[in-house]
């Protein structure tokens, strides 16, 4: 069963009240009075907004089938959208205001779902006012001191973020890891990302898929020292006044051409590309690995594909090395269930409850997410300075914004 500490608030209550019965300990959530109550199940409540974010890659069913978990109410503005998701969510409740739902709910899990950020902020923070537990669609927030404050807010409140970076659990990117410790690479020497430079090539790229892409750069490399970059807006070096919104409210975006890079310790280099005229050449989005010894290459999706260089022979053409499948790869014979974002999202909750149950932090954690938040950051801050920055970020609001805003 889930172990969930009391807060200050909780344990006011309980001294108070003298909790006695099941009804009120499930309501501050799991006490220790409650914990012998093996069949009770623990409230979770699902925040969307259709129309505005919607809701991210099955992130509106995560806590379907699951034994001690009771979805107990969604919330989202729109009547349709909301019906819906309660639907499939199996939710007896459905409220318009997530506010309200929270407060009268006292969910003790609480996924944030919409895609957009634009209220990742707000709707993290009221959760963790009810002494709820939360995970969060990606981009965590807009804002890198929005970031700051919810991680200060759940660690005040002994409470898990989790985040939806469901590559970093796939198990052979796992596998991969454990390789690379183990020095099947030699020494990793450099990293190479590639957006997926389609139409959001630039800025709109590395903040929707980039932010994947800079948390397994970190899974592998560590925390990065410093970034260095340029940023094209029309064949020209962006200014702030190229800042725009997108279809989709992520916050501010500049550039339609991007190149950055990250130093780490070791002397491990890595590099962020995304270019729109560079999408038929470079293929799949994803990143390079490369060592002393090999290389390898994730194809970046929720359930991605690891290939590792094989050196070829000298020939008339040139040398004929090729990628082919890694090794031992434990999700060669995956089944289209496993290949699924319910089972890659399954992952990453599972971690989650396992982090809440033993009070460590979640591999896909709201720290990590603000590490890729304050890595595109540091690109927008580098680019406009035209210089290189050192991280951790010193200045810490947007660097689209101008001061003020």
């Amino acid at each position: 069963m889930m172990k969930l500490g009391i807060t200050r608030r909780a344990f006011v209550t309980r001294t108070t009240l003298s909790l006695g019965t099941t009804a009120l300990a499930n309501r501050i959530g799991f006490a220790a009075e409650s914990r012998e109550r093996s069949r009770s199940k623990i409230p979770a409540a699902i925040i969307g907004h259709t129309g505005r974010g919607d809701y991210g890659h099955g992130l509106d069913q995560i806590f379907n089938d699951r034994d001690n978990i009771e979805v107990v109410a969604v919330a989202d503005p729109v009547a349709a959208g909301r019906a819906k998701v309660a639907a499939k969510a199996r939710a007896p409740r459905q409220y318009d205001d997530y506010r309200v739902m929270l407060e009268k709910e006292k969910p003790r899990l609480v996924c944030v779902a919409p895609r957009w950020s634009d209220q990742h902020h707000a709707m993290a923070a009221a959760a963790f006012q009810v002494g709820a537990h939360v995970f969060i669609e990606k981009p965590i927030t807009q804002t890198l001191i929005e970031a700051d404050d919810l991680l200060a807010k759940a660690e005040q409140a002994g409470l898990k973020i989790a985040v939806a970076f469901q590559m970093r659990l796939a198990p052979n990117i796992l596998y991969l890891k454990k390789m690379v410790e183990q020095g099947w690479l030699g020494d990793l020497l450099q990293i190479r990302a590639y957006g997926k430079q389609d139409n959001r090539a630039g800025g709109e790229d590395m903040l929707v898929l980039g932010t994947h892409l800079f948390d397994l750069i970190r899974f592998f490399a560590g925390d990065a020292s410093w970034c260095t970059a340029r940023m094209l807006q029309n064949g020209r070096a962006i200014t702030r006044q190229d800042a725009h919104a997108v279809k989709e409210d992520i916050g501010p975006v500049a550039g339609d051409d991007v190149e950055a890079q990250f130093g780490f310790a070791g002397g491990v280099v890595a590099s962020f590309t995304s270019r729109a005229k560079l999408q038929q050449t470079i293929g799949h989005w994803g990143l390079e690995l490369i060592g002393s010894k090999c290389a390898a290459r994730i194809l970046a999706d929720i359930f991605p594909s690891v290939f590792v260089l094989k050196a070829g022979s000298w020939e008339p053409s040139g040398k004929a090395d090729r990628w082919e499948r890694m090794e031992n790869d434990p999700t060669l014979n995956a089944t289209p269930a496993e290949r699924s974002t319910e089972t890659a999202n399954k992952r990453v909750v599972d971690d989650w409850l396992e982090a809440i149950d033993k009070t460590r932090s979640p591999a896909c954690s709201g720290h990590a997410a603000m590490k890729s938040l304050e890595m595109i950051m540091a690109v927008y801050q580098a680019a406009l300075s035209e210089r290189r920055v050192t991280l951790p970020l010193a200045v810490r609001p947007h660097p689209l914004k101008t001061v003020g805003q």
